[in-house]
């Protein structure tokens, strides 16, 4: 009898026994749900997080003043070690002080525009004409020389704008969500594009490059244009973007930020519509001018970045030294508060710890919480707690101490509700998650994909082969009005789901961290 049981046991596929006591705690989440749908205060903590604070590019006032609001919150709610922790030097803060940009004549009208990021301003209210330049090469810039002193650069473009026949947000529809549980990649580490739908993280590559660069087949890069109008003695140059139509304005960065980095050529993002017009005009030869003011104030008495971390401590003997992770990115750009991009996730990883501190948990494993700083210039933050704390630099794998991370989850894709979550193509856990995911079912949220996503700070734990997870979320206006944009405000969130979305972190959380095993590697 001993013999064939064994033999049961052996035949039993990995991970099926641990699942088989991943059952969830019906009780715990009953308390969960209570707490986190009848005594919300996830849109009052993003509330503080954005207009209270203002916009929080990396290192600004306004990171500061919401760095400061979270670490004092989190220890005002009973949380162990609230800090402010460097990761190292980072770079200038940057603020915009004053931004006022008007077509006086042939007549007057406001013009929508922001300046990029680490810009150097005016230096007062201007007055200047418009010149359309049209530039294949670097040859070409010889026909504008000595005309661009004091003028305003266009670079003439070629589209046009397009209607929108589809609504600005959606969510994830049944048959997306059934196609995205299907995936399976094609070939170990290959991502089997023909299953995307939808948003697949926010990611740093071109195609979500908001600051559209001009490209120039002669070779000519946006920087040298830069460099020639400043030699020029031009005021500043323009830019656009087709997808901020409607008056909706996507800007970024337009210059480093290094502490020894010079002041970056005044460099202003215009909304669409307000663009063309003024090239129209131009192409017509109708004179134009601008009144343009843009104040900037650079930052350079602390250089460090930051994150900010608490924890609520483990009380198993054996566990308390593991550690369940939790995070979102608490920096944004400055065109609007970064309310989508990321004040929700980072009220809602903030709710999810209140939530458990609220009813008194005692996990067996540490539990921390990790606000990022620096993730909109590459996930910095994250990748250097990572480095410092999990990372042996040999093998570039974790360490003793990583070791000791049992999961990281992520929350960072915008306002919408979780819908399931990214396996990360770690198929061992697929079946712990499946059981933790069965109470939301009525909230919406079943859907698990061995499919990976990128652009968010669970890439840095991934890297080092530590399990990290971002969970899928609806999309609502994210990739289409509010990422990266001016309109990225408090007015588009969603309340009812960043309540679900905390109540589900603080459920996988809390299962997490009482398991008797560490979540799985893949």
């Amino acid at each position: 009898m001993k013999t064939f049981i064994l033999g049961l046991l052996i035949c039993i596929p990995p991970g099926h026994l641990q699942a088989q006591h991943d059952e969830p705690d019906l009780n715990m989440i009953k308390k969960i749900r209570q707490e986190g749908f009848n005594h919300s205060q996830v849109m009052d903590l993003a509330f503080f997080l954005t207009e209270a604070s203002g916009p929080r590019l990396n290192n600004s006032p306004g990171f500061r003043r919401a760095a400061d609001f979270t670490k004092n919150k989190l220890s005002e709610w009973g949380l162990s070690n609230a800090r402010l922790e460097p990761f190292g030097e980072w770079g200038k803060g940057w603020e915009l002080k004053r931004c006022y940009v008007a077509m006086s004549a042939p007549y007057y009208k406001p013009v929508i525009a922001f300046p990029k990021s680490w810009t150097a301003g005016t230096n007062g209210l201007q007055t200047a004409g418009v010149v359309l330049l049209s530039i294949g090469d670097a040859s070409d810039l010889e026909a504008y020389k000595g005309k661009l002193n004091g003028k305003v650069i266009l670079l003439r473009r070629i589209d046009s704008l397009e209607p929108a026949y589809e609504a600005d947000a959606r969510r994830y529809s049944n048959e997306e969500l059934k196609e995205m549980a299907k995936w399976k990649n094609v070939e170990a580490g290959e991502l089997n594009k023909t299953a995307n739908t939808g948003l697949q993280g926010k990611g740093y590559t071109s195609a979500h490059d908001h600051n559209e660069k001009p490209k120039r087949p002669g070779g000519l890069s946006y920087t040298q244009l830069k460099q020639f109008a400043r030699e020029e003695g031009a005021l500043a140059i323009l830019s656009t973007n087709p997808r901020g139509r409607d008056g909706t304005v996507f800007v970024q960065g337009g210059g480093a930020w290094a502490g020894s980095a010079a002041e970056n050529f005044p460099d202003l993002v215009l909304a669409y519509e307000d663009y063309m017009m003024l090239q129209r005009m131009a192409q017509r030869r109708i004179p134009v001018t601008l009144e343009i003011d843009v104040k900037t104030q650079f930052h350079t008495d602390d250089l460090q970045g930051y994150n900010v971390i608490a924890e609520i401590k483990g009380a198993d003997p054996k566990l308390k030294q593991e550690l369940v992770i939790i995070g979102a990115h608490l920096d944004s750009w400055h065109a609007s508060v970064g309310a989508t991009d990321n004040a929700a996730g980072c009220a809602v990883m903030l709710e999810a710890m209140r939530i458990l501190k609220t009813l008194n948990v005692q996990p067996r494993r540490t539990i921390r919480i990790a606000l990022w700083g620096g993730e909109e210039q590459g996930l910095l933050g994250s990748k250097n707690y990572v480095r410092q704390h999990f990372t042996d630099t040999a093998t570039q794998r974790y360490n003793a101490a990583g070791d000791k991370v049992s999961v990281y989850f992520n929350l960072d894709n915008g306002t919408g509700k979780i819908r399931g979550i990214y396996l990360q193509e770690n198929a061992a856990v697929q079946p712990v998650f499946a059981k933790w995911l069965q109470p939301f079912t009525d909230l919406g949220a079943s859907t698990i994909t061995l499919q990976r996503t990128g652009g968010t700070d669970h890439l840095s734990f991934d890297a080092i082969g530590l399990p990290g997870f971002q969970f899928i979320q609806d999309d609502i206006e994210y990739d289409s009005r509010t990422h990266h944009s001016n309109m990225d405000s408090y007015d588009h969130l969603q309340p009812g789901d960043l309540k679900q979305a905390a109540v589900i972190i603080a459920s996988f959380v809390y299962h997490a961290a009482q398991r008797n095993e560490k979540i799985p590697r893949k």
